[in-house]
């Protein structure tokens, strides 16, 4: 089922899911414009109060300063309504992510197309891996699921059971297995049986934890014997709930490994989704897909005009 059925019996857009997802972060913004420009000129009090209300939103400081300086120059000294502030603020963060929002696109030359799945406990790694192998066998491609997260029998079986939802084999091993050495045979049968996309799954990781993060650099030096170029995608999965958090996880798995690009998850569950903003502002990594639900379909292909109007509670 590619909509969500209302309460009317109805199908909800993909919009429509988006704008629920972000009404706890969307919210927050309108009922703090609303507060500071009622029945008010947009003097330099008022440009402060919204200033420190985008950044308490988690949008950060420089995006928080770029947008009210924008606002300033338009109409400082004017009376506005709060619907134009949120007008003038949703088409500035569009503008500010349109360079960022770029779907992932497996190259269909090469076969595999390695997708390395990254990021910290809880993020949401598995099961953004079982959405993308589902969507791409929607789609007509092979995929082939490695479960490289040898630390979780959990992960090993939640990908398992995605697989067969999907129809898309797994490469598992029991757990404690050395994950290089499962990336590394998993490449070698995605080569060998001609696979379009091979999706690989990693262990959550702590920055403070050192023999996990050297586990992800022998992965990709494993892989790298095989294919120079592999792998062709880093996917960070980042948990929006994390808030400014997200921005040092980002800094963090770069020292480590060639990130490509960005999947924020958990906006539906977090009043901080302004946090893709300050991504966007501080990294400039592509955002291939937001997550805003459980299901395949609650994964879609990150649209800056969307998510700008929906974080500030627009049509």
């Amino acid at each position: 089922m590619s909509e969500t059925t209302t309460k009317e019996g109805g199908k909800q857009s993909w919009f429509g899911r988006l704008k629920a997802g972000l009404a706890r972060s969307s919210s927050k913004l309108g009922d703090g414009i609303g507060a500071i420009f009622t029945r008010r000129k947009l003097d330099a009090a008022a440009l402060e109060e919204l200033e420190e209300l985008l950044i308490s939103a988690d949008l950060g400081v420089t995006t928080a300063t770029t947008l009210t300086e924008a606002l300033s120059k338009q109409a400082f000294d004017k009376d506005v309504e709060p619907a134009q502030v949120r007008e003038h603020l949703a088409e500035q963060i569009a503008g500010l992510l349109e360079p960022v929002a770029r779907p992932l696109a497996p190259n269909g030359e090469r076969r595999p197309h390695v997708v390395l799945v990254v990021g910290v406990n809880g993020s949401g790694k598995t099961t953004t891996i079982g959405k993308l192998a589902k969507q791409w066998r929607d789609e007509g491609r092979s995929v082939l699921i490695a479960a490289g997260d040898t630390f979780r029998a959990a992960a090993i079986e939640q990908l398992q059971i995605w697989g067969e939802r999907a129809g898309c084999p797994v490469v598992a091993k029991t757990p404690g297995a050395d994950a290089a050495g499962l990336a590394f045979e998993a490449l070698e049968r995605a080569r060998r049986e001609g696979v379009e996309i091979l999706l690989i799954d990693t262990a959550g990781r702590l920055h403070n934890r050192t023999e996990l993060m050297a586990e992800l650099q022998k992965i990709v030096r494993v892989l790298g014997k095989l294919d120079p170029e592999a792998p062709h995608d880093c996917l960070l999965v980042l948990d929006a709930t994390t808030g400014q958090n997200a921005l040092q996880q980002v800094a963090t798995f770069k020292e480590l490994v060639a990130v490509s690009g960005l999947v924020v998850t958990k906006l539906d569950g977090s009043a901080k989704g302004g946090v893709l903003v300050a991504l966007a502002e501080k990294h400039g990594l592509p955002v291939h897909a937001i997550g805003v639900g459980e299901s395949a379909e609650d994964l879609r292909p990150f649209a800056a005009r969307d998510y700008a109007r929906g974080l500030l509670g627009l049509e």
